[in-house]
């Protein structure tokens, strides 16, 4: 540990994995920020808090693992020649439920569908939301912490830069949910953000990267361009 401590090449490592992660975290905190802005206040931080916790336990538990993870890569499934791995798999059935429940939100800010109110209703959305968030976080965490496998060969080089990544993802994830809850045209823009993730969630599982870099330079652009439209909309109300 006192050598890592030591070693340039260590601390190049853990800045440069620290920052892939906290760029492959944008997808979580995106994730969270939509699902939680359906729920009251107190139930949507808890929520938020909740996921988070559960990003961190899931991928410091899937790097104590290496050896399975690593496994995961290996065909398990042949469909007309062509070979599935498990994390192909986990894959395409995250990016699959990440376009459909994006495409239920969008319905219900089409079709402005009102939730009602109730304790009872509010217990069992934030119970189904968290449901939701694990499902999520596995998905994100295994595509994480092949990318730390990938970059460093240090376990706690990895372990250090998921920790570091999840709690840049916290204190991101609160200002992230109130911005997009106060301006309702940007949970249409996640939204539509968490489509383009899972379709490239879905290629990645058959195969056909999707550069990241093409989805995060669209998501950056998208956001300044909704940036420019608040500032107007807010000069033309001061008017």
């Amino acid at each position: 540990m006192l050598d890592l401590l030591a070693s340039p090449e260590a601390w190049a490592a853990l800045l440069t994995l620290t920052a892939l992660e906290i760029v492959l975290g944008i997808d979580n905190v995106i994730f969270l920020s939509v699902i939680v802005s359906r729920i009251p206040e107190p139930h949507a931080t808890r929520a938020r808090q909740i996921g988070l916790a559960l990003a961190l336990i899931f991928r410091i538990a899937l790097l104590s693992i290496l050896v399975w993870l690593i496994g995961l890569t290996q065909p398990v499934l042949t469909v007309m020649d062509f070979e599935f791995s498990w994390r192909d798999i986990i894959l395409i059935g995250g990016g699959a439920f990440l376009i459909a429940k994006a495409t239920h939100e969008i319905h219900g800010e089409v079709e402005a569908n009102e939730n009602g109110g109730g304790e009872t209703k509010a217990s069992a959305s934030f119970f189904w939301i968290v449901i939701q968030i694990i499902i999520i976080d596995i998905v994100f965490s295994l595509d994480s912490i092949i990318t730390a496998i990938g970059m460093a060969k240090d376990l706690e080089i990895m372990i250090a830069a998921v920790i570091i990544a999840c709690i840049v993802m916290y204190v991101s994830s609160g200002p992230v949910a109130r911005f997009v809850a106060k301006h309702p045209t940007t949970k249409m823009l996640a939204l539509a953000f968490l489509v383009l993730i899972g379709v490239a969630l879905v290629a990645d599982g058959f195969h056909f990267h999707i550069p990241r870099g093409y989805i995060y330079f669209a998501i950056v652009f998208s956001v300044a361009v909704e940036f420019f439209n608040i500032l107007a909309r807010r000069n033309r109300r001061r008017v």
